[in-house]
């Protein structure tokens, strides 16, 4: 039995949603200049804060038209200490734009939340270094220090849960795993993957969720995967084992293209959302405990709106 201190409704077997490519939509759509892809730094001004809550709207209407729940992911994934000193935040500074940003999805789910549609308000915690290099990996204790900076954050402003989002390795994740616990909020854990279907460091998918549950005891809610197109990870999954069952969520790429590939692409590759809608709905299959789909870098609702289609069908 996994510890998840509160009952999390996208735990039932029904379908859950969530956003897209946050940082790639506000800078390549909406033509908006992010600092170190820091999407939390427009909630400085009243126009950010417009434009985030224009973004999330997009997917909240596609989940109310379609019967769905919702995961709103707070827009925090670069709002850790060490990013908010590159773009000039005191930690006062940083801790506030953390709790508005919660405040931003409590907002939200208000609007949108009923008995038929739940919501639930997710604080973002990505990691402390690249989301596409394990450089500089950090001991699990140093990593539980590290990002209790945002998971305490994100109890006290009453979060329903922490998610993190593109981890590149164990030890990382692990340290995450334990500020959430400590903080008193489940916690989901998702990894990116390269076009072998390993993480960064070359370690399988199997092994970092079995590494990760032997050294919490199990504690996660579940694991995702993110950053990464079906295609770079679709056949580590035939191999089958009670891992899969950890696998509850899916937040893929646009693009076939590699992370060293994405970093120098001088504009936006969407690929096809029909066929990504339908190849996420196809895992299902292979993961029999996927409940929430979203996408990640080069997706936006029109992708989202497909894997929805195509999962309800399938």
């Amino acid at each position: 039995m996994y510890n998840t201190f509160k009952t999390l409704p996208q735990l039932a077997d029904r379908l859950f949603l969530t956003d897209g490519g946050l940082e790639t939509t506000l800078i390549f759509h909406d033509g908006i200049d992010l600092p170190h892809f820091a999407a939390f730094d427009l909630m400085r001004t009243q126009e950010g804060r417009r434009a985030l809550h224009a973004y999330y709207l997009r997917y909240l209407e596609i989940a109310q038209a379609n019967g769905t729940g919702f995961i709103l992911e707070s827009p925090t994934w670069r709002a850790s200490p060490d990013w908010g000193v590159l773009l000039g935040y005191s930690e006062a500074a940083l801790a506030e734009s953390n709790r508005e940003s919660i405040a931003l999805m409590h907002e939200l789910k208000s609007a949108y939340a009923t008995d038929q549609m739940p919501v639930v308000v997710s604080g973002c915690i990505g990691p402390r270094g690249d989301g596409y290099v394990a450089d500089a990996i950090m001991s699990t204790d140093a990593a539980r220090d590290y990002h209790a900076f945002q998971a305490n954050i994100f109890a006290e402003a009453c979060a329903d849960m922490v998610t993190a989002i593109t981890m590149t390795n164990t030890p990382e994740a692990i340290g995450i795993a334990r500020a959430a616990e400590a903080a008193g909020l489940p916690v989901a854990l998702s990894f990116t993957l390269e076009t072998d279907g390993c993480l960064p460091t070359g370690q399988s998918l199997a092994e970092a969720i079995n590494a990760v549950d032997d050294a919490t005891g199990g504690f996660p809610a579940y694991y995702m995967i993110n950053c990464a197109h079906p295609d770079h990870f679709a056949a580590v999954l035939k191999t089958r084992g009670d891992w899969t069952q950890r696998v509850r969520g899916l937040r893929t790429n646009a693009s076939r293209m590699s992370h060293a590939e994405l970093n120098e692409a001088p504009e936006l590759d969407d690929g096809n959302p029909d066929e990504l809608g339908a190849q996420n709905a196809a895992l299902l299959r292979a993961l029999p405990a996927l409940t929430v789909l979203g996408g990640c870098c080069g997706t936006d609702h029109r992708h989202v709106g497909a894997m929805c289609a195509h999962a309800l069908a399938a």
